[in-house]
């Protein structure tokens, strides 16, 4: 159909998202948009799929798309900010569809199931983020008050309630249940970033050791504030992957945070505040020698973790997690210390912390884009770990003093210790 606009601003296709970074076809992303109930695919950057239901940009010079699919030479996949845009010729029958629906404010308990189950909600030409099933009943809404994150019932109190009919809804009553899904369209107001309306005085920090997930906290902290993260650095990957704060001069002001990974006394004391974002030893380093190795996504081979770089690594790093922490709890003015494990286990009151800390308000529509699209793009795999053990004793004989060290200085300082999952056993 050709090729679209497709920036922040303007959003060409709203719905689900596939990437592959390696294989991305127009068929992949075709089919992919076909089986989930979508009339249009549109590819952008050579390796991303976006599906929608219309086309919401206009339309740009045909030039302007002229990356090739990485797993297709000689068909377009869009360009930066931009997409190449097919007409999905079938859709796949029995694709449920919900009726729109006004929710009023009314006494109810909330069951939250995210699933990918309900693919589409849709009204006319308008799909909706939230499909809200009660038998024999669906609707289609927008986030609402109604549907608290903290409000989530028992899971068997929703049981039965998906089989739907185009009976006449009732009004609810007292005891009401619904089982929620979120779909995979993303709410036009997760796309919304900008810069801080006005240049802040105090910078805060964004500090972790290399390999701890700074790059996703940054992007969970974009998601629920809705302003840019600075860097200390550059990184052009990071910056043609949405995060515009990266070109930004660090002591601009115009940031919520700013990221560093630096643990000088000089450094440190550049920063107002600062959120100390700690991972396990074991993992940072596992993590960091990927990276080292193949990039944000890509992972280490056997006969990496096995050549004479690792133990290299390992012993030139292990100090640096320990003095990195260490520095920030002994010369950071105000912190806020944050364990990667605990925002894996309870994202929600964790970006509830962090977002008190930054002095933001956040609202029940943008923890449902922190919960929904929480990876990001750069949130590797689990899979492909090495298929041995790639510590040492006498690795593990110097790391876990230096987790004890850590919690001891951590806890003196009336400072959230270290998980127990870190400690030796």
């Amino acid at each position: 159909m050709g090729c679209f606009l497709h920036n922040a601003s303007e959003r060409a296709l709203g719905g689900t998202m596939l990437y592959d970074l390696r294989k991305m076809t127009s068929s992949l992303c075709q089919d992919t948009c076909s089986e989930s109930g979508y009339q249009f695919a549109g590819l952008e950057y050579g390796a991303e799929c976006h599906c929608g239901n219309r086309i919401s940009s206009p339309q740009a010079p045909e030039e302007d798309c002229s990356l090739v699919c990485r797993g297709e030479r000689g068909t377009p996949c869009g360009g930066v900010g931009r997409l190449s845009i097919y007409k999905v010729e079938e859709q796949l029958p029995g694709h449920r569809k919900c009726e729109s629906a006004s929710l009023k404010k009314s006494p109810t308990t909330v069951c939250y199931l995210f699933s990918a189950r309900v693919n589409l909600c849709a009204f006319g030409l308008q799909e909706l983020l939230l499909a809200v099933l009660k038998k024999p009943h669906c609707f289609c809404a927008w986030t609402s008050s109604l549907f608290s994150l903290s409000q989530q019932s028992d899971s068997q109190q929703c049981v039965g309630l998906n089989n739907t009919s185009n009976a006449t809804p009732t009004a609810p009553t007292e005891y009401d249940h619904y089982q929620v899904y979120h779909t995979p369209v993303l709410d036009s107001r997760c796309k919304e970033r900008m810069f801080l309306p006005q240049r802040s005085s105090s910078l805060v920090a964004l500090s972790s050791f290399p390999g701890a997930g700074n790059t996703w906290v940054r992007h969970l902290i974009e998601l629920v504030t809705g302003y840019y993260t600075g860097s200390f650095y550059f990184d052009g990957t990071l910056y043609n992957r949405g995060f515009k704060g990266e070109k930004d001069y660090w002591k601009s002001g115009r940031n919520i945070c700013v990221k560093t990974h630096e643990s000088g006394q000089k450094e440190i004391e550049l920063f107002d505040s600062a959120i100390l974002l700690i991972r396990n030893p074991y993992r940072s380093l596992v993590a960091e020698f990927n990276r080292k190795c193949a990039g944000h996504l890509g992972h280490a081979t056997d006969a990496q973790w096995k050549s004479k770089e690792w133990p290299e690594f390992v012993s030139s790093y292990a100090p640096w997690w320990a003095s990195h922490a260490l520095s920030w709890v002994k010369f950071g003015r105000r912190l806020l210390v944050v364990h990667y494990e605990e925002l894996q286990r309870a994202l929600l009151p964790q970006l509830r912390l962090i977002t008190a800390f930054l002095n933001v308000s956040m609202t029940e529509e943008k923890l449902l884009c922190a919960q929904s699209n929480q990876d990001g793009h750069f949130k590797r795999s689990g899979a492909q770990q090495p298929s041995f053990d790639p510590f040492t004793p006498d690795m593990r004989q110097m790391i876990d003093p230096f987790i004890h060290t850590v919690d001891e200085a951590l806890q003196s300082r009336n400072l959230s210790g270290l998980p127990q999952e870190y400690l030796p056993r």
